[in-house]
């Protein structure tokens, strides 16, 4: 079958013709990918674990995966061969959705929401992982203010929507100037510049000075310390991108900050509660798709050959919107 592989010895991403996947484990399916979204995880392949692994030569990325189960190991079911699924691929595991046909452990299967391929691939590494920061860390129901910073990209434009789907009455993105009609529309009542050196005073004009009470960040690096500057008494960060370290955040423990680290992929090997935090999200995101309260960003549709040069754009900060490749 075609499939795109990662070579760690140059760096590349390739297309090559390799071998059909097997059943690995007995909870394992097969799944005959129909579309796989890409996402700056899949560009950063590099990094993942055990990647320069003799076993992995062939290794192949795209972790969201839209297609049907063609067929399944013996502890599988709860899923039936012909079933229409949509899951969130484990980055420790070397067959991909890059491919014609995937691996995936069924018990982090999600039922096909009642969407396209394509809109439903766009949608799990980044709106899952939305959800679970809003909904599971946050609890943001009930509360009133929040900063989403890298407001405009994948994470980020699901974040805006869920909370105002939350009813919050103050949602401040935080993103480049080009994109504020973006963020409006999907939910921002204030938009900042990230590169404003007024930033902070702006948000706390915004909040009367109190501090905001929860602070996504979709960024990392110097965003992650500029984030907690932006809360009260009481507030919640939530850091995406890098490890979080309390004593770079000025008075947490003063100003009583709680300090949230979140990987969706994670759930994948803590046992059963960490596979339920994956499926719970997508349960609950996939149905939010289908009753039109979240919609899954701008799409370019590709092909399985574009997807080396994609991965690339995006690994390069060179991409807009999002990518998803119909196989």
């Amino acid at each position: 079958m075609k499939a795109v592989i990662y070579r760690p010895e140059l760096d590349r991403f390739v297309v090559k013709t390799i071998s059909e996947p097997k059943l690995e484990t007995p909870f394992d399916v097969i799944v005959e990918v129909h579309s796989v979204g890409l996402n700056p995880v899949d560009a950063k392949i590099n990094h993942w674990f055990g990647i320069t692994e003799a076993g992995n030569r062939d290794m192949v990325g795209g972790l969201d995966v839209s297609g049907v189960i063609i067929a399944k190991g013996s502890m599988v079911n709860d899923w039936n061969i012909g079933d229409h699924v949509l899951y969130h691929g484990n980055m420790r595991r070397r067959q991909g959705g890059f491919a014609v046909f995937s691996v995936h452990d069924s018990r982090t299967l999600t039922r096909h929401p009642d969407i396209s391929d394509i809109e439903a691939a766009a949608s799990p590494c980044a709106g899952w992982t939305a959800y679970r920061a809003l909904n599971d860390k946050f609890h943001l129901a009930g509360k009133s203010s929040i900063v989403i910073y890298g407001a405009s990209g994948g994470v980020g434009s699901y974040a805006l929507q869920l909370s105002r789907y939350f009813q919050l009455e103050t949602i401040i993105a935080v993103c480049s100037e080009h994109n504020f009609d973006y963020a409006t529309s999907l939910g921002a009542t204030h938009c900042l510049d990230y590169r404003d050196l007024q930033l902070l005073t702006k948000v706390n004009t915004i909040v009367d000075n109190q501090g905001v009470e929860c602070v996504l960040d979709c960024v990392g690096g110097p965003a992650q310390t500029n984030s907690s500057s932006m809360l009260g008494f009481d507030g919640q960060l939530v850091e995406l991108v890098s490890t979080i370290d309390s004593t770079q955040h000025q008075s947490a423990f003063d100003r009583g900050l709680t300090l949230h680290q979140l990987s969706l992929g994670a759930g994948h090997v803590n046992g059963e509660i960490g596979r339920q935090s994956i499926t719970q999200a997508g349960i609950a995101l996939n149905r939010m798709l289908e009753q039109n309260i979240v919609i899954s960003p701008p799409t370019t549709v590709l092909t399985l050959s574009d997807i080396p040069q994609a991965l690339n754009q995006i690994r390069q900060g060179h991409s807009r919107g999002k990518f998803v490749a119909k196989i």
